[in-house]
């Protein structure tokens, strides 16, 4: 029972422990790369790949097939003496076959290659899948923290709020304020409290978002909070070309487009493979076995027919293409418009990146523009408060101007968060596109 009740409370330590994990950026990456059911759909298509590859392989290898054709006759026959007698019997034949391909005008070596690049395929449809889901991941995992930063502005405000009701409060009593200086005050703080519970909504549903997002379960689910440090106005690289000629290298989407012209290559080898001559060998052993019912059955019979009835075979098959109505022609003609098509589909593949690349730089740009610019008003409109916040104390400052005062402040405070996880989400896109990490 001691051992029992042992168990028991380490469980629920364990349990309690992992409920109040918060989960770092790159955990919340490397979860969701090993347990997302999409990666794990991909991955297996991977491995479908891989089999079509040993599929293959062994169209160069011979087959080898084994047959037997037992059978039972019934009724009579007549015999050498003129007497009818009876034919009923058991027979069977077995035979033993081999036949492979010796050239087929290249065509098991080419769906060789076609084969390997579909595994090289399958894998870069896998890494970018993997891509998007880790900059969805991150993405996501901001907009957590930047919920987090909006709830603690929330509450730092309901806090002053709290304040300026007792000071308000003490004033009434005092007779130094009419009550509805007072109501005023309140009415502020109430909006104050509504704004934490919107901010805690919104960011219950960012952790929702996130959860979902990883699969696992919401319940206590919460993340650590990571320094994106203070924007700059200069961004990581010079300009969109540096971002855009290392993605070349690096983007999978590029290297499937150029994948799909060499099996596109592969597609017209095959075709005209119909123009050259097939050349097939094959071989085969046979015999059969005979008894008849009246017969006593036996295995030196048996072995000795077998041996008697044996029989072998070797041949070539060859088959020269004369003719076969244009098909092969016309097939080899598709071929290579398909091709034409694949190179098309790379460069627009390679002009979609561009444009991508170039529209994220400029939204950096922006962004970091932005936090400036908020940067600037949030400074300005601290100097404010502290103003209204001493001319309100000596009482030269009505309530309402002291809180129209307040709201520019937290609008600012909210300004300047939004701008810098955007800020630092737009870089981190263009830390994608370049190939570095983006968990960091």
């Amino acid at each position: 029972m001691k051992t029992r009740i042992v168990l028991f409370v380490a469980v629920i330590t364990s349990f309690t422990a992992f409920s109040q994990k918060k989960w770092t950026l790159k955990e919340c990456v490397d979860y969701a790369l090993k347990n997302n059911i999409t990666i794990k759909q991909n991955k297996l298509n991977v491995q479908l790949a891989q089999k079509d590859v040993e599929i293959a392989k062994g169209n160069f290898l011979p087959d080898l097939n084994g047959s037997a054709s037992p059978g039972f006759n019934f009724g009579s026959s007549i015999g050498q003496s003129g007497s009818r007698i009876s034919a009923d019997n058991f027979r069977s034949g077995f035979n033993l076959n081999s036949s492979t391909t010796l050239f087929n005008g290249f065509r098991n070596l080419n769906s060789y290659k076609q084969a390997q690049l579909g595994v090289e395929s399958s894998k870069l449809d896998l890494a970018k899948i993997e891509d998007d889901i880790s900059l969805n991941v991150v993405n996501t995992y901001l907009n957590v923290l930047f919920a987090k930063e909006n709830l603690s502005v929330a509450e730092v405000q309901a806090e002053i709020s709290k304040k300026q009701i007792e000071r308000a409060q003490a004033q009434f009593d005092a007779g130094a304020i009419p009550k509805g200086d007072l109501l005023n005050v309140q009415s502020t703080a109430a909006n104050d409290i509504q704004n934490v519970v919107t901010q805690e909504n919104s960011l219950n549903i960012a952790l929702l978002r996130l959860a979902q997002l990883l699969q696992v379960s919401s319940t206590d689910f919460d993340v650590a909070k990571i320094d994106v440090g203070s924007p700059s106005a200069a961004l990581l690289y010079q300009n969109s070309d540096e971002v855009y000629t290392k993605a070349l290298t690096n983007r999978p989407e590029i290297e499937k487009a150029k994948l799909n012209i060499d099996n596109a290559d592969l597609n017209i080898d095959l075709a005209k493979g119909a123009y050259l001559p097939s050349l097939s060998f094959s071989a085969g052993a046979g015999s059969s076995f005979q008894n008849f019912f009246n017969e006593q059955f036996s295995n030196d019979r048996f072995l000795k027919q077998i041996k008697d009835n044996m029989g072998y075979n070797l041949g070539f098959s060859l088959n020269v293409p004369l003719f076969n109505r244009f098909q092969t022609k016309n097939r080899v003609a598709k071929s290579m418009i398909n091709r034409e098509q694949s190179e098309f589909a790379l460069e627009s593949e390679k002009l979609q990146l561009q444009q991508t690349i170039e529209q994220a730089f400029l939204d950096a740009k922006a962004a970091a523009k932005t936090y400036e610019a908020a940067q600037t008003s949030l400074e300005a409109q601290n100097e404010a408060f502290k103003n209204a916040q001493v001319s309100y104390d000596y009482g030269s400052m009505t309530q309402f101007d002291f809180d129209q005062v307040r709201t520019r402040l937290v609008n600012a405070e909210g300004a300047i968060i939004r701008a810098k996880y955007d800020y630092v989400f737009k870089t981190k896109v263009l830390k994608f596109y370049f190939g570095e990490s983006i968990v960091d």
